[in-house]
């Protein structure tokens, strides 16, 4: 029996003028974005579903891969999807500290948004979500 491979390669630009490389592979709804260079790096899980791999020496982000990226991407009636992420209370502060930065700046804060959820007063609990929109466009 063989089987198809359903992948999807597309090159684009981010908004800081970092080449990306989004692979999308519709048999497993992984997408892989790749930014700039693909070199050996650390691996972050941030979620169940999201991994992030950087470059400690250069202090940048590598590739985020996105696993069952069409339920990571749904809108619900209240908005995107939102995750939490759990994973940065384990983490030593400043690979936590360089996490939070490459999550908020671009390239990846263009096609991943950090937000939080107040539990409490005092307590604040960070969560991610995936913007569909430059996503879709390019996928």
């Amino acid at each position: 029996m063989t089987r198809s491979l359903h992948l999807q390669q597309t090159q684009v630009q981010a908004a800081d003028g970092t080449s990306v490389r989004l692979m999308y592979d519709e048999d497993t709804d992984l997408l892989d974005l790749v930014f700039g260079e693909n070199k050996p790096a650390r691996g972050i899980e941030l979620t169940d579903q999201m991994i992030l791999r950087l470059d400690l020496e250069e202090r940048r982000a590598v590739s985020l891969t996105l696993l069952h990226f069409s339920i990571l991407s749904e809108q619900t009636v209240y908005g995107p999807r939102s995750w939490r992420l759990d994973s940065l209370e384990q983490m030593p502060d400043d690979l936590r500290e360089l996490v939070l930065r490459v999550l908020t700046t671009p390239p990846v804060s263009q096609f991943l948004k950090l937000t939080q959820l107040q539990t409490s007063p005092a307590q604040f609990v960070p969560v991610v979500y995936v913007d569909p929109q430059p996503v879709a466009a390019y996928a």
